[in-house]
């Protein structure tokens, strides 16, 4: 059996032990992905909370551009280095928290390996400012870059990273790769030959030899940028292979043991339908699954009671069809029943009211359990697809986490796996 799994029925998916996930001292890296809008974010603050409640020292990586990671943990701002966040500990417990600076990763990159004229060469190019502010793909790569950074220090027995609100999850493993071969790629190499060739006798080089090529390249990209073009390629020359060795390194990383990934998904159908295509991409490409976080779900405490059964008593109440409310309840008053001590005999209109409104809080409660009835559908549709995965049910909140209480609070949902009663 797995860590951090719990086995139940067989009509139901095995239980995510979350705390036993935490509480493993080989788990090293935890990643948190999914679609967009279902609560990575959050999340893995409250992971790591948790974990630092647990006694790990936890850093957790955020790339989510709201920054409300860092109102809910009583940090000003967030930024490129990991702060402390205050009285989340118990013993030697401790969490850190940072937000990925695509561009300053990008920078600090640059200024790691290549020497001072070059590397100011670099961070100055045009072409090389458009690309480490928005190239597509670019914030996914840094990410993965920023993950080994950490992971290398070793300053925290427990990395959890919340992955970009991409428009895909699946982008957060394909962008390293697609990145890097555009840096390898036939259009760097052609952009490259100049410069290594040298000199005049490079410019004659490419003047003859790719002369068509060029012409095409400047009516579509521009002389001007053509040109920053070809010397940001010629400055980061050296640095290429790098960009694909560390990729490859992080993507290793990976895919060994002491990393957890969780997906996190709505009990919506897109959501979910988006989850199970990360999951079988992440077997696909050996990449361990600790389970699905499934946020946002709605319970109730009075379950016994059904849509059905509800709707048809709000509709008794409301029309008096199968059952003559009003006369029934004289019949009650008038078989010498007492009224309770202190209080007046509810008229006919007062009766008509407290009517009115047991109906639409018979409605209401229908109308829950038929959300819950339809989440309950869509899990099934997952779990029916993939009923290895283990699951954790986070029960809906009445409002946003907006402090370090909310964070405890998703923790503890979290651990508990079950919405019951939410």
């Amino acid at each position: 059996m797995s860590e951090g799994v719990d086995t139940v029925g067989m009509d139901t998916p095995p239980r995510l032990a979350v705390d036993r996930l935490l509480d493993d001292p080989e788990t090293r890296i935890i990643v948190c992905c999914g679609a967009g809008g279902v609560g990575k974010t959050t999340t893995a603050a409250a992971l790591g909370v948790r974990a630092a409640g647990r006694g790990r020292k936890a850093v957790v990586l955020t790339i989510d551009p709201a920054r409300r990671l860092a109102q809910s943990m009583g940090i000003d701002s967030l930024d490129n280095t990991p702060r402390k966040v205050g009285s989340v500990g118990a013993g030697d417990g401790e969490l850190h928290a940072m937000m990925l600076d695509m561009k300053r990763t990008f920078d600090e990159i640059v200024e790691a390996h290549a020497d001072g004229e070059r590397a100011r060469a670099i961070l100055a190019n045009p072409f090389y400012q458009s690309l480490s502010a928005g190239f597509a793909g670019t914030q996914e790569y840094m990410a993965m870059e920023k993950l080994g950074q950490l992971r290398a220090r070793d300053d925290w027995d427990l990395i959890i990273v919340d992955t970009p609100p991409s428009r895909s999850a699946l982008d957060f493993l394909d962008a390293p790769k697609r990145l890097g071969s555009f840096l390898d790629g036939k259009f760097i190499r052609v952009l490259m030959a100049p410069a290594k060739v040298g000199g005049r006798a490079g410019m004659k080089f490419l003047n003859v030899g790719m002369s068509m090529m060029t012409g095409t390249l400047s009516k579509l990209m521009g002389a001007s940028l053509l040109k920053d073009v070809q010397t940001f390629v010629a400055a980061m020359d050296t640095m290429f292979g790098g960009f694909r060795t560390r990729a490859d390194a992080t993507f290793r990383l990976l895919q060994a043991p002491g990393t957890a990934f969780l997906v996190v998904a709505a009990p919506e159908p897109d959501a979910l339908r988006e989850a199970a295509y990360f999951v079988e991409r992440l077997a696909a490409e050996s990449m361990p699954l600790a389970g699905l976080v499934l946020n946002r779900v709605h319970g109730s405490g009075a379950d016994q009671l059904s849509a059905e059964r509800a709707l048809a008593a709000a509709e008794n109440l409301e029309e008096g069809g199968i059952v003559d409310q009003e006369s029934g309840k004289a019949g009650l008053r008038d078989s010498g029943d007492a009224e309770p001590s202190g209080t007046e005999p509810l008229g006919t209109g007062d009766t008509a009211v407290v009517d009115r409104i047991t109906a639409g809080l018979l409605r209401l409660h229908a109308e829950r359990m038929q959300v819950i009835a339809r989440e309950q559908r869509t899990r099934d549709r997952f779990t029916s697809l993939h009923p290895e995965v283990a699951v954790a049910e986070v029960a809906a909140l009445p409002g946003d986490v907006h402090d370090l209480a909310g964070l405890r609070a998703i923790g503890e949902r979290l651990a508990a796996g079950v919405p019951t009663g939410a």
